[in-house]
């Protein structure tokens, strides 16, 4: 196979899809030694975050020099019918793994991968430019591909519902998560990673997550607020970059009066994430909406209790090794936060249940399924005009 790829999010991107491009393509370079994978990156140098390496020799990439915003402008915005085998040449499968598909040759199947439709189900928590192109440009593009991937089955649901998507086109591929996510016991270790993101000796309630809206991070606030003053020395740390309409998130605290109490780090570099996970006394992790919520097994495979929403796929990722809660009650989260943080029989459980739960979910098993997903679209019936 002649596979084409947009590798754009994995160094533009530095969490969410960023990560999960990234992730994903580092285990098909072991799943699949046979096809010939033909890359390509838009983004001026110096490139934010450089595609996971040594590239195997049946992988190629090509780096484009300009902004990605370049490529939106043209193949979105102004609908050129400039092919992607301009810049991959002659491929059998095409696949976007972010939300938007290019035109393509006549004969080139195509797999497109939608994380969520947050835009849609919680439409506050994007900007109004943002949420505008989103919703003229996905539709049109799940439309188009062949086939959807999506990163579970809620959003599998949501795109039925709202884009009368088939069912047999979608196919959901669950995240992984990668073996360097395991409990860091090092006290050295943890306490530089403390250190490097100034949040003192105290324990920590982590939350991981770009600011915005769909995040939560104002009633987390107010819920950790409200936690009993026997938790006083007790510390919340949002760890995330500054998204948007974020400026009620730095409000409330300031309202609140947390100023001394919640830390924020911004972006964590993925190598600091294991033993920031393990440092925590807990994470919260109450998404109003996610297409899958990677942090809570990732923070389960360092062995720290969750503590996550009722909304979306949350309740399907978590399974039975996180207290779930609904994201707009309040009290139910101060509580949820106080039990995981206090009782230690719970933490015990939770532990083990989300240590049991993160094993579950490889990257490697996620690519092997991607390359079936391929193979499987060589079959599908050649489309007869693509651009």
């Amino acid at each position: 196979m002649r596979i084409g790829f947009d590798a754009t999010p994995a160094v533009r991107q530095g969490g969410g899809i960023g990560r999960y491009t990234r992730e994903l393509l580092q285990a098909l370079y072991s799943a699949d030694p046979e096809s010939q994978y033909r890359l390509f990156y838009a983004s001026r140098s110096p490139i934010p975050y450089p595609l996971p390496g040594p590239l195997p020799a049946n992988f190629h990439a090509r780096h484009l020099p300009f902004d990605d915003v370049w490529l939106a402008r043209v193949w979105q915005r102004a609908q050129i019918p400039l092919p992607v085998e301009t810049i991959t040449g002659s491929i059998d499968v095409f696949h976007s793994p972010d939300f938007t598909l290019p035109p393509v040759r006549r004969g080139t199947r195509t797999l497109l991968t939608v994380h969520d439709l947050s835009f849609i189900r919680d439409p506050d928590s994007a900007a109004p430019v943002l949420r505008q192109y989103l919703n003229r440009v996905v539709p049109r593009s799940v439309a188009r591909a062949d086939h959807v991937l999506a990163d579970s089955f809620a959003t599998r649901a949501d795109l039925v519902e709202m884009y009368r998507t088939p069912p047999e086109k979608i196919f959901v591929l669950y995240s992984g998560v990668n073996a360097v996510f395991r409990p860091i016991a090092d006290s050295a270790t943890l306490a530089a990673v403390r250190a490097k993101y100034h949040l003192g000796e105290s324990p920590f309630i982590l939350a991981v997550g770009t600011l915005q809206p769909r995040k939560n991070y104002v009633r987390l606030i107010q819920a950790f607020a409200q936690l009993p003053i026997t938790n006083y020395q007790l510390r919340l740390v949002i760890a995330g970059g500054q998204g948007w309409l974020y400026d009620s998130i730095f409000a409330e605290v300031e309202r609140l009066k947390l100023q001394t109490r919640v830390v924020f780090p911004g972006f964590v570099a993925d190598a600091d994430l294991p033993a920031l996970y393990s440092a925590a006394r807990a994470l919260a992790y109450p998404s109003l909406y996610e297409g899958f919520g990677l942090p809570m097994l990732e923070a389960m495979a360092c062995g720290t209790p969750v503590v996550t929403s009722t909304a979306s796929c949350l309740p399907e990722v978590a399974g039975d090794a996180a207290l779930c809660v609904p994201p707009t009650d309040v009290e139910a989260l101060a509580h949820a936060l106080d039990k995981v943080v206090s009782d230690e029989s719970l933490r015990a459980e939770l532990v083990t249940k989300g240590l049991a739960r993160a094993k579950e979910f490889t990257w490697a098993k996620a690519a092997r399924e991607l390359v079936e997903k391929y193979r499987a679209l060589l079959s599908f019936p050649s489309p007869q005009s693509r651009l």
